[in-house]
């Protein structure tokens, strides 16, 4: 089992993903301050994870859905999810990501 904890940046908002390997699906528990991901989260209950972690085919299933849910394309909360589903199936190991964002003048 694997779990993140993402906030999202100036929204605010803070979605908390579980995601249990389950066979060769991963299941997953989204909750979220957000509406829209709160949506995602309605569609998005189990996923390959080899699926998740490729762009060949139809790509991850996580990113398909976010198209449908949400508007904001700069949102890190599927790359949390993605991350997530890597670690529970044993793809990668457990370890913090991070995003700094400054604004400066040239």
């Amino acid at each position: 089992m694997a779990k993140a904890i993402i906030s999202a940046g100036i929204c605010g908002f803070t979605t908390r993903v579980t995601a249990r390997q389950d066979g060769r699906r991963c299941a997953l528990s989204i909750e979220s301050d957000c509406a829209d991901i709160q949506k995602l989260a309605a569609e998005l209950k189990q996923v390959d994870p080899y699926q998740e972690i490729s762009f060949r085919g139809e790509g991850p299933l996580t990113f398909r859905a976010f198209k449908k849910c949400c508007l904001h394309p700069a949102c890190p909360v599927p790359a949390g999810i993605i991350k997530a589903v890597e670690v529970a199936a044993g793809l990668a190991l457990p370890m913090n990501v991070s995003i700094e964002i400054t604004k400066t003048e040239e």
